[in-house]
């Protein structure tokens, strides 16, 4: 039991659906938080309304709430539940800023509960930036000048005091929201105001720029008693100016004298005294070049994106320690479960560089504005370790899982042969091309200094990278010479320097490429052959990685850390698990969490490694996404930190040897290497590689449904732009057009002519070379998708999936809902009965999602992707279905039957559930908010509810959409869509809801006798019109949501784009299909529903 007395049960909030800012890291944290709090045999409430999370299964706290993180639901767990304690310091942002409202609210005090670990007294002194400033103050830590705004009335004041260059910090904002820099006094209040907008307590720091200073990291973690440790040290490699989660990341600090480092250590620690920080904190500091100032930025008083970082770069368990603290542990108390050798008092030492690079979503809006600053806008992250920077940072690139990844564009680079001029206005634009444009520069010849002074980059990690450009032109003199595998293995054999040393020193060359990080792709460009030439080359000459430990104790006490990292020396670390005598299994992970690929596939791979350990196997997880679970320490047998790349898997299935490899539960990523693998002689387990190639290329895919008599939509695959317009003739417009082989919708469009047809497919060419471009009919009607289990003879669908957005809307952006009410008996049977044809034509052995349209009783099927979905998390914690635990038994040759399966079909749940996608549009300027069929979410909250209309309710609630008091709705709608605005109009103003709406919309409305207040368009003010106009409703707050369903042609699409941006920079919401706002106006009209629920009390079923 927990040495605090009295603490017997603890509420946990989470962080809600992933959103740019806050990311998978809070999976992590919360389920390693829940795990502690049941070592200790604590009874643990969960709130968090992401369904696909890890922590929110049902076996990981005792009581799961899904709901709406709001202070209404926290009382009425509270009421529920009496909880004695509550932890808000694993649910990020959102969890800090709810536990400041329920305190300022007094209902901690109302119900006794007790807030765990840091409390509320610290956590305002790290969030509120006057206290925060005070409190430095206080403890002599320096802190940049600054003023603390709450008004637009205050502007011409900060100005004085602070004046430009400037930073604007909203206060209690997740991922710099809001924030930048003002470089001119013209932009001031306009900067202003959007950072206190930003703000959910309208408070903003005004503080002096400290651009192009260093950037410095510490997580620290301290305990009741005031012990306190550095966990790690980090560095951002790029300067101050670029929001840290954008930055390039390396610990530990490697530019940092002696003195340096310690001066600035101890101004962490006694920062985290100063504050009472009572478990994990990550102080940032920013460091004068010179390196005898500093200043204090900012303090994080919670577990943070940081914390997972340095947890994984160390290995020593941040948020599970922090639990432990928050219970009244201190620090000699607690055991380092990584090492179960040390205790979590012993500050980690490590001897090898972990590097972070983040993973930008640019593939999905090419249109938005990619200059980095202070508000963060990647979606995720990628973690590699090397024994040098350069090994780091070459295997990160590697692990960034692009069509084009770095490697790539820097070949491009060479091609184009860029003038200096372009090169160095390159490195000047801050962008995300930044490191290709260094590599460049270094390649064509400028000096390491002056790209250094640039980019403002420290010339410490400038002068490595060029070591890394030298080695390659080292390759490419090579490529000229003789690279025949004969030569270099008389190389590897020579006994002396003078026997072929040309041979000897082209394996040299090789070895210190690989040393220095570069890819066997990037070689095999170098060199124009083959990634299987080189990887032969490499063989013959001996060049074979070696695996180290992450033992947080650079060898100096014994540890038992059972994750690994590759790197080219002589000792090896890793020994198969042979002493293990059960059989060896692979699961591939999902890489870095971006629109398309999410936390959804890590849930799967984390579940498929449990499922193998249920089985009888020892799993073994290669992955590089730090904020995950799947590379936590206790979620496999062994965790390899290693890119999803063919090259490096392969070195890891060439020292473990494992009976196979499971692919299907990591996403595409993993999909994409089943080519290679098999190539190899590596057994893919589950479905084969025939079956996932014909769900891939439409020809045989259509041709198995002719076969099986399953109608499909009128369609074909081509590869020429001359074929797709020959196609379209035949099929006619408007067409659904897509890349094969992509996930998330990439790439996707609905064509309406000729024109867009030819522009898509010049497009199309250039990112898909090498596989078709489908066409097919676009037909709308009710989209509906299944996750099926399979044996290869007999199949099992948990549950039937609809869609509230018809055809046109990429599934992960469209509400989905659990049972279906709109989808006819008939058409239900035709679904499931499809299904086992598909799963028994494909010989599925394991799991497939497939993709349905139905229009009346006819099913089309769309497609079918050999591999688990995004929807599996949603469909397991609504059914109880164990779809991953069943589908990995599956993939190693067990049947249903096995599992007491006999069904075709699970039954309807007793409640409904609904899944709503949840976007970012506010990080990312520039992006037009619209749905479409490419995928633009970034993560999902779910709801239950007595009937759709509550669970729905739910949802939109969850995202700040519902409004219990007086609200507004603004609508301006096309003309084809009016007939249904009027329902929407109707029902809002049935709840009570203020009416606006543009000329065109509001005189329809009249004219089925809805009132609405008339706004002027933007075209139409422009030309002088009086009248109240959109700028005006939206900008004075008058309106909390927008609905937009636009139109074809200039000025309309001119016209909306603006009204949706304006509406996105308010974080405003946007719907713009009229699917969306019926559903969103029926849900309001229909209430309040019924309380909150517990997930353990929802499951309708479970398979042992």
């Amino acid at each position: 039991m927990p040495k605090l007395p009295g603490i017997r049960k603890v509420l946990v909030l989470g962080s809600g659906p992933i959103v740019i800012g806050q990311a998978a890291e809070f999976d992590y944290s919360g389920t390693q938080a829940c795990k502690a709090l049941k070592e200790e045999g604590i009874e643990v409430l969960l709130l968090n309304p992401n369904p696909a999370t890890i922590m929110t299964d049902a076996d990981m706290a005792d009581r799961t709430y899904i709901e709406p993180l709001t202070v209404d639901s926290v009382v009425q767990v509270f009421e529920k539940e009496r909880p004695d304690g509550l932890i808000a310091t694993m649910g990020g942002q959102a969890g800090l800023n709810l536990a400041v409202k329920l305190a300022e609210a007094g209902l901690l005090d109302k119900y006794g509960v007790r807030v765990l670990g840091t409390d509320v007294a610290a956590i305002r002194k790290g969030e509120d930036r006057d206290l925060f400033r005070e409190t430095m103050r206080e403890i002599g830590q320096p802190v940049p000048s600054s003023m603390i705004v709450t008004g637009m009335d205050q502007a011409e004041e900060a100005l004085r005091v602070v004046g430009v260059p400037c930073v604007i910090r909203p206060a209690y904002t997740l991922g710099g929201t809001g924030g930048g820099f003002v470089n001119k006094i013209e932009d001031f209040e306009a900067s202003l105001e959007r950072g206190l907008l930003a703000s959910p307590v309208h408070e903003v720091l005004v503080e002096a720029s400290l651009y192009g200073q260093k950037e410095i990291e510490f997580e620290v973690i301290r305990d009741s008693a005031g012990n306190a440790i550095i966990v790690c040290s980090m560095e951002n490699i790029d300067p101050m100016g670029i929001h840290t989660g954008d930055s390039i990341v390396v610990a530990p600090t490697l530019t940092l004298s002696g003195r340096e480092y310690e001066m600035l250590r101890r101004a962490a620690l006694d920062i985290v005294h100063g504050l009472g920080i009572r478990g994990a904190c990550n102080v940032q500091m920013a460091l004068k070049p010179t390196g005898d100032e500093y200043c204090v930025i900012e303090v994080n008083p919670r577990v943070s994106r940081s914390s997972a970082l340095a947890s994984k770069a160390t290995g020593y368990p941040i948020a599970r320690v922090a639990t432990k603290i928050a219970l009244g542990y201190n620090l000699d108390e607690i055991v380092n479960e990584i090492t179960k050798k040390t205790m979590a008092c012993n500050e980690p030492v490590i001897d090898y560089v972990a590097l972070k690079l983040p993973r930008w979503p640019w593939d999905k809006f090419s249109e938005g504005q990619k200059t980095l600053g202070l508000q963060m806008k990647s979606t995720g992250e990628v973690m590699a370790i090397g024994r040098t920077f350069q090994e780091a940072l070459g295997k990160g690139i590697s692990s960034m899982d692009q069509k084009n990844e770095l490697w790539g564009r820097i070949c491009q680079s060479e091609a184009g042969g860029h003038s200096r001029d372009r090169v160095l206005e390159g490195l000047k634009a801050g962008d995300d091309t930044r490191l290709m444009w260094i590599f460049r520069a270094l390649a064509i010849g400028i000096s390491p200094s002056e790209v250094s002074n640039v980019t403002g980059i420290d010339r410490f990690f400038i002068e490595r990278i060029a070591t890394m450009v030298e080695v390659e032109r080292e390759l490419v003199a090579l490529r000229e010479g003789d690279l025949r595998q004969d030569s270099l293995t008389a190389a590897a054999n020579c006994p002396s320097p003078s026997h072929d040393t040309g041979a000897r020193d082209r394996a040299s060359i090789l070895r210190r490429a690989k040393e220095l990080g570069l890819s066997d792709r990037r070689i095999a460009a170098l060199w124009g052959v083959t990634e299987q030439d080189v990887r032969e080359a490499r063989e013959a000459a001996r060049i074979r990685p070696v695996f180290k430990m992450v033992d947080t104790c650079a060898g100096e006490f014994e540890a038992e850390t059972p994750y690994y990292y590759s790197t080219y020396e002589s000792i090896t670390e890793a020994r198969p698990l042979d002493s293990d005598s059960r059989p060896k299994v692979v699961v591939l992970g999902g890489g870095p969490i971006r629109i398309g690929q999410g936390i959804e596939f890590d849930y799967c791979a984390v579940h498929a490694a449990w499922a193998l350990e249920r089985e009888g196997y020892a799993s073994i997880i290669i992955n590089n996404n730090p904020e995950t679970v799947s590379t936590d320490f206790n979620t496999a047998s062994r965790l390899y930190f290693e890119p999803l790349t063919f090259e490096h898997v392969m070195n890891v299935i060439d020292i473990e040897k494992p009976a196979g490899v499971l692919v299907g539960f990591g996403g595409q990523t993993a999909i994409n290497l089943v080519d290679s693998l098999t190539k190899a002689g590596v057994r893919v387990l589950g479905t084969g590689p025939d079956a996932i190639d014909i769900t891939e290329e439409r020809g045989r895919f259509i041709a198995l449904l002719h076969d099986l008599g399953i109608p499909a939509i009128q369609g074909t695959a081509v590869r020429t732009k001359e074929d797709a317009l020959r196609a379209s003739e035949i099929i006619g417009f408007p067409l659904v057009v897509r890349p094969s082989y992509v996930l998330g919708g990439r790439g996707m469009a609905i064509v309406y002519n000729r024109d867009e047809l030819v522009q898509f497919m010049d497009e199309a060419m250039g990112e898909n070379e090498g596989h078709d471009v489908l066409l097919d009919k676009y037909v709308l009607a009710v989209e509906a998708e299944v996750d099926v289990v399979s044996d290869g003879i007999s199949a099992f669908v948990p549950a039937i999936i609809e869609h509230v957005e018809r055809s046109g809307v990429h599934s992960g952006d469209s509400i989905a809902v659990i049972p279906s009410g709109r989808i006819s008996s008939k058409a239900k049977t035709k679904i499931v009965e499809y299904s086992l044809a598909l799963c028994r034509a494909l010989r599925v052995k394991g799991i497939a999602n497939i993709q349905f349209i139905v229009d009346g009783d006819t099913v089309y099927c769309l497609e079918v992707n050999p591999r688990a979905s995004r929807t599996v998390p949603f469909v397991t914690k609504v059914t109880g279905f164990p779809i991953i635990r069943v589908a990995t038994g599956l993939s190693l040759g067990r049947t249903l039957k096995s599992y007491g399966i006999t069904a075709k079909c699970g039954p309807d749940p007793v409640r409904y559930a609904v899944k709503m996608p949840v976007f970012s549009w506010s990080k990312i300027p520039g992006v037009d908010p619209i749905v479409g069929p490419e995928m633009k979410s970034t993560g999902e909250v779910m709801g239950f509810g007595d009937t759709e209309d509550h669970a729905m309710l739910k949802c939109f609630d969850t995202q700040g959409i519902f409004r219990a008091g007086p609200a507004g709705a603004l609508l301006t709608v096309a003309d084809r869509e009016k007939a249904q605005a009027v329902y929407v109009a109707e029902a809002l103003s049935r709840a009570g809801w203020t009416l606006y709406a543009t000329n065109g919309t509001a005189a329809y409305l009249e004219e089925h006798g809805i009132p609405a207040k008339r706004v002027l368009k933007f075209s139409e003010s422009d030309n002088g019109q009086r009248g109240q106009g959109i700028h005006e409703v939206i900008t004075q707050g008058k309106v909390q949501v927008v609905i937009n369903i636009f139109t074809k042609g200039e000025r309309a699409e001119r016209d909306g784009f603006k009204i949706r941006a304006l509406a996105s920079s308010r974080n405003i919401p946007v719907l713009t299909c009229m699917d969306t706002s019926l559903a969103f106006a029926k849900a309001v009209a229909s209430g309040a529903g019924s309380g909150l629920v517990a997930l353990q009390d929802v499951l309708s079923s479970r398979v042992s």
